[in-house]
C-alpha cells in the first residue's frame, strides 16, 4: 500500500507538471521568438536611420553604420530597386525584402534564422530597405536556460510530492499495520489487544471497533469462565445427593432398588432443568432478555419451590416458613433467574444455617424484596468477600453466592446482606408495571 501511494503520487505529480509546464514551454519559445524579433526590427530601424541619407544620395556606407549593439546580427542595406548597397544576410529573403520596400516593416522565420526588414524613408518617400537577421539558435539557447530551470523547479515539485506522498502512506500504512497486528492477536485470543489512534477518522473508527469487539470478547469468556466456576459449586450438592443416595441402595442389596432409582431419575431431570435454566442465563442478551421477561409472581414460585426445600428441611428437622404480602407488586424478572437465585440461599440456609428457614416476600421502595434468613449464627466475612469468587474455601459460607449476584444484577436486580446475625439476605427486584397503573394512550383529537 505504501508503494502504490507514493506511486500514485508521483504520477499525479508527473502529470500534473506535464500538463503544466508543456504549454508553458511552448509559450516561453513562442514569446522569446517575438520578443526576439522586436529586437530585430528595433535594430533595422536604427540602422535604417543611420544609411538613410546614404541611401538616398547614392553614397558608400560606412561599415560602422551597420554595427548594431547585438554582435549576432547580420545587416544587409538595399536601395529601392532591391540591390543590395551593404552588409550581407544569408538566404534569399525577396518576399519580406519587397514588402519593406513598400514601406511595411515585418519580421519572419526563415529555416533556421530569424528576419526583420525595415524600409529607408527619406522625406515620405521609400529610397531603400534594410534587412536584419540573427540564428535561431540563439534564441533556443536562452530558452533552454529557461527550459533547464523549469525542468528543475518540475523535478523539485516531483520530489516534494514524492516525501510528502511517503509521509502520508507512512500516517496511512502505520494504523493499518497496527490493526493488523491487534487483529492478528485478538484471533490468537489476547482480548488484551487494543489498538493507537493515528488520527485519521476512518482508521481510528475501525480501531474503536476492534478495541469495543476485544473488550467485549473478554468480558464474555471471564463471564464464561466465571459462570463454569459458579455453576459447579451450584450442581455440586445435587449431584452429590444423586451419588449418595445410588450408593445407599447398593449397599442395602435386600432391598428394592426401584424407588432409589425413581428418585434419582427425578433429581437427574431436575439437574438437567438445572443446567438448560442456566445456559440460557448465561447465553441470552441483556437486550433479549429484556424483551422476553414477564411480571413474576413470586407468590407462584416460592409455592413450586416450598415443598422440596421444606422435605430437605424436614431431614434435618427444620422447617420452612413461607410469608407473601398480598399487597407486595409482581416482579420484572426471568423466573429462571429467581429461582436459580433462592436455590443458592436456600442451600445455604440448609447447609450452614439452624432454625426455621424464613423466605418472606414484601414490598419494598420502588422495588419486591424477598428475605431469606435463618437462625445460625451468622456471617463473619464482608460483604465483598462473601461474594467474591472462591469465597467458600474459608468458611463454607459464599457457596454459588457469586453465581447469585450475577444472575440478579442480569436483571437489574440487588442481593445484599441485609443482617449479620441471624443472617439475612435481601433479594431486590425490579416491579411490574400494573395494567391499572398503565398510562392510557392518547387518542386523537383527546
Amino acid at each position: 500500500m505504501r508503494t502504490r501511494i507514493v506511486a500514485l503520487a508521483v504520477l499525479t505529480s508527473v502529470l500534473a507538471t506535464c500538463l503544466f509546464a508543456v504549454p508553458l514551454a511552448v509559450a516561453v519559445l513562442d514569446y522569446s521568438v517575438q520578443h526576439e524579433r522586436t529586437h530585430l526590427e528595433r535594430a533595422a530601424s536604427y540602422v535604417a536611420i543611420e544609411v538613410s541619407g546614404e541611401v538616398y544620395d547614392g553614397d558608400p556606407i560606412d561599415p560602422e553604420d551597420l554595427e548594431v549593439y547585438d554582435e549576432d546580427y547580420a545587416v544587409a542595406v538595399f536601395d529601392e530597386d532591391g540591390d543590395r548597397q551593404a552588409g550581407a544576410v544569408p538566404g534569399d529573403h525577396s518576399r519580406l525584402l519587397s514588402r519593406a520596400l513598400d514601406g511595411e516593416v515585418g519580421s519572419r522565420t526563415g529555416g533556421d534564422l530569424l528576419l526583420a526588414a525595415f524600409p529607408i524613408t527619406h522625406s515620405d518617400d521609400v529610397v531603400g530597405a534594410v534587412l536584419v537577421a540573427t540564428p535561431r539558435t540563439t534564441v533556443l539557447l536562452n530558452v533552454s536556460v529557461l527550459w533547464g530551470a523549469m525542468a528543475g523547479l518540475a523535478a523539485a515539485a516531483v520530489a516534494v510530492a514524492w516525501l510528502v506522498g511517503r509521509r502520508q502512506a507512512r500516517r496511512l500504512a502505520r494504523p493499518l499495520e497496527d490493526l493488523e497486528e491487534s487483529a492478528r492477536r485478538l484471533g490468537d485470543g489476547d482480548f488484551s489487544v487494543r489498538s493507537h489512534r493515528g488520527g485519521i477518522e476512518e482508521i481510528d473508527a475501525v480501531g474503536a471497533a476492534l478495541d469495543a469487539t476485544a473488550m467485549r470478547l473478554d468480558e464474555l469468556l471471564a463471564r464464561e469462565r466465571a459462570f463454569s466456576a459458579d455453576a459447579s459449586h451450584q450442581l455440586r450438592t445435587p449431584l452429590a445427593g444423586m451419588r449418595l443416595r445410588l450408593e445407599a441402595a447398593l449397599e442395602r442389596s435386600d432391598a428394592d432398588p426401584r424407588p432409589a432409582i425413581a428418585a434419582t431419575l427425578v433429581d437427574a431431570d431436575r439437574l438437567e432443568a438445572i443446567i438448560d435454566e442456566l445456559l440460557t442465563l448465561a447465553r441470552v442478551g441483556q437486550r433479549a432478555r429484556d424483551a422476553l421477561v414477564e411480571p413474576l409472581d413470586l407468590d407462584t414460585l416460592i409455592g413450586e419451590l416450598s415443598p422440596e426445600w421444606g422435605a430437605r428441611l424436614a431431614l434435618h428437622g427444620r422447617d420452612l416458613a413461607v410469608r407473601v404480602d398480598p399487597d407486595a407488586p409482581h416482579a420484572r424478572a426471568s423466573g429462571a433467574a429467581v429461582r436459580q437465585v433462592l436455590g443458592v440461599l436456600l442451600d445455604n440456609a440448609v447447609t450452614h444455617g439452624r432454625g426455621t428457614v424464613t423466605v418472606a416476600v414484601r414490598e419494598a421502595p420502588g422495588a419486591v424484596a424477598v428475605d431469606v434468613a435463618d437462625e445460625g449464627p451468622g456471617v463473619h466475612d464482608p460483604e465483598n468477600v462473601l461474594f467474591a469468587h472462591q469465597a467458600d474455601r474459608r468458611d463454607g459460607h459464599g457457596i454459588g453466592l457469586a453465581l447469585a449476584r450475577r444472575l440478579v444484577e442480569a436483571e437489574q436486580g440487588r442481593l445484599t446482606l441485609t443482617r449479620v446475625s441471624p443472617p439475612v439476605f435481601t433479594l431486590l427486584l425490579p416491579t411490574a408495571v400494573r395494567e391499572d397503573d398503565a398510562v392510557p394512550a392518547r387518542q386523537p383529537g383527546g
